[in-house]
């Protein structure tokens, strides 16, 4: 096992270029929208534990916590970087409600103090320890943000009282988590406080997983939840695909705080079932609506995919986490996957709306199918972002993953530091007793040239992510290759990289048991999947025809903030009004073909959208 540590996005400044974009807009726009749907709902308000049957407040949910805690993070978060004193009064508000409200014991949820008090620890898939876990994340963030430590205190109550009740007096109707999160929370509070119990609660909970007999559901087995087997012993990714990532990522985590290599095998083992057979091209997991679950290898189907954004989110988790333990570019590749794709189309280009499942593909006549029938068996994902859910983990979880992306960028090893990915920014930090800076200079993702200025690192390696859709990488220095990074040797230094001039496109293929894609191919210029939309090529997309010797022509298009692609294709046509005609009957006309970035579609109509096209 490689260890290596994170760079806090604390210590790197996005001042420029792409995501200095979107960290305004989310800082803005996107914090504030989520705020105001929330108190719009009741979520805020029911902090108050005010609600009564007689009332005419809405009902809090199992999971309206979270939600609220999510949100925090991301202020915390925000904070840390803005200074801004409205904002910490309102998180403030939020800790002052929890501590008045928190039972004596320790225990704060709101639904089952308010609404169900004697459900307390019965159902174990009513997210009572996913709640706590997501309130930590909060109180560890808003601690680090601010220095004030009220809110982290009463989490720590909170905890200790439930060790108390899962690991001594086991007297909780269950063992462990239905909804894993907790785990990656008690070792993240580990990690700032430095309190070993804290760390052996978490182990707790995942070598207790799999090996309980567990009540569930009627409509799912043990699978959905990961509790098949013992943590050790799985190997694919099963169930519920959130669920999943995050219990790995609290895996992946207790693996590098306690040198477990049984538990890096597995995760090592699980991270490769999902990309290599369980992915989209998108970064999407998680493909049927049914537990929004995975389902079996190669089974992705674009039309109905459920690619819920929290589960592209909780993938990127997990693979930022292994880059830790397991020093390999391709972690790093999944989460630029996700970042330009399967996330990033959860967000509007507006940065108010939300897309709770992001669809490879939509076709519109696939919707109105079933007019003339009251009911149907199909479930086919919406087609326009809303801005709030009734169940709305993905907001925040938006709002705090935009917020984190620094945190993403770098990590140190003995060997030396790691570039894992690309934005105009500047990073300073202590590293074996230097002060490090590193400034990034660039456009990425628009294009494949990097400047990058090093001071401070001696007698250490710098070492450059080669992203595993570059075909063609120069640098200015002379470099080794070590799993996927360019390694140099720098002392105060200034090189360049050109990764793919222009972020020159490219056609992929699926593996052939994909078999929704069978004959059909995917673009992607540099780390952004790119799809075809009805406002730009007409209706019928699955018709055209693109040409395999095409010249793609990129420009940068100032609606999408990103390159757009124009190439040639074909559309077939025929005269005849038959249902059935000969196939010498159907001609081609050239047509021009026109793709945007995934992650902007439905932003402009309610129209089709096709990844997958045809080659001619």
């Amino acid at each position: 096992m490689y260890k290596t540590n994170p760079v806090s996005f604390a210590d790197v400044e996005i001042n420029g270029g792409f995501w200095a974009k979107k960290q305004k807009m989310n800082r803005d726009v996107t914090l504030e929208a989520v705020r105001l749907r929330f108190e719009e709902t009741g979520r805020f308000e029911a902090f108050k534990f005010n609600w009564t049957e007689e009332g005419n407040l809405s009902k809090p949910h199992i999971f309206w916590d979270s939600d609220i805690a999510k949100w925090i993070e991301s202020a915390a978060l925000i904070l840390r970087k803005n200074p801004d004193k409205q904002l910490e009064a309102k998180v403030d508000e939020i800790v002052d409600l929890i501590e008045k409200n928190q039972g004596e014991d320790g225990y704060f949820n709101i639904f089952f103090t308010v609404c169900e008090p004697e459900g307390r620890w019965k159902n174990r898939d009513a997210h009572e320890l996913y709640c706590a876990g997501h309130l930590t994340e909060a109180a560890v963030a808003y601690y680090e943000a601010t220095g004030k430590d009220k809110f982290l205190q009463l989490m720590k109550k909170y905890l200790d009282y439930i060790a108390q009740v899962f690991m001594v007096e086991k007297s909780a109707g269950f063992t462990t988590p239905g909804h894993e999160e907790i785990e990656l929370a008690l070792v993240k509070l580990y990690r700032c406080t430095g309190e070993q119990r804290f760390l052996d609660l978490a182990k707790f909970f995942i070598d207790e997983r799999g090996k309980e007999s567990q009540s569930l559901t009627g409509w799912c087995n043990s699978k959905y939840n990961q509790s098949h087997l013992p943590v050790r012993e799985q190997r694919t990714a099963e169930g519920h695909s959130v669920r999943a990532c995050y219990l790995y990522s609290g895996m992946a985590d207790l693996a590098k705080e306690t040198d477990d290599e049984e538990l890096l095998t597995a995760c090592k083992a699980l991270f490769d079932n999902i990309v290599q057979r369980r992915m989209y091209i998108t970064g999407g997991i998680g493909s049927s609506h049914e537990g929004e679950a995975f389902t079996v290898d190669y089974d992705l189907q674009n039309n109905t995919a459920y690619a819920e954004t929290c589960a592209a989110i909780s993938l990127a988790m997990f693979a930022n986490r292994m880059k830790d333990i397991d020093m390999n570019a391709k972690y790093a590749d999944i989460v630029e996957k996700v970042y330009y794709n399967g996330f990033l189309s959860g967000l509007s280009l507006d940065g108010k709306a939300f897309f709770y499942e992001n669809p490879l593909e939509i076709l519109h006549a696939e919707h109105d199918r079933h007019k003339s029938i009251h009911r149907s068996g199909e479930r086919l994902p919406i087609t326009r972002r809303q801005e709030v859910f009734g169940c709305s983990c993905c907001p925040p979880n938006v709002t705090r993953f935009i917020a984190a992306f620094g945190d993403y960028m770098y990590s140190t090893g003995d060997n030396g530091v790691y570039v894992h990915q690309f934005a105009e920014s500047c990073a300073a930090f202590d590293y074996c007793g230097a002060n490090v800076t590193i400034n990034q200079v660039t456009e990425y993702p628009h294009d494949g040239k990097v400047k990058f200025s090093v001071c401070g690192l001696l007698n250490k390696h710098f070492c450059v992510r080669i992203p595993g859709w570059c075909a063609d990488v120069r640098f200015n220095k002379q470099y080794t290759v070590e799993n996927g990074y360019a390694v140099f040797a720098v002392d105060n230094d200034t090189f360049e990289l050109e990764m793919d001039m222009d972020i020159s496109p490219r056609i992929y293929a699926s593996n052939p048991l994909v078999f929704a894609n069978n004959g059909r191919y995917a673009l992607q210029a540099g780390p952004i999947v790119y799809c075809l939309e009805e406002d730009d090529n007409g209706s019928n997309l699955r018709d055209i025809a693109v040409l395999r010797n095409t010249t793609f022509t990129v420009h940068y298009d100032e609606f999408f903030g990103a390159n757009v692609i124009d190439a040639q294709g074909l559309r077939t046509q025929c005269d005849s009004s038959a249902l059935y005609v000969p196939a010498d009957a159907v001609q081609t006309k050239p047509v021009d073909v026109r793709f945007i970035p995934y992650y902007a579609f439905a932003n402009r109509s309610d129209c089709d959208m096709l990844v997958w096209f045809k080659l001619s």
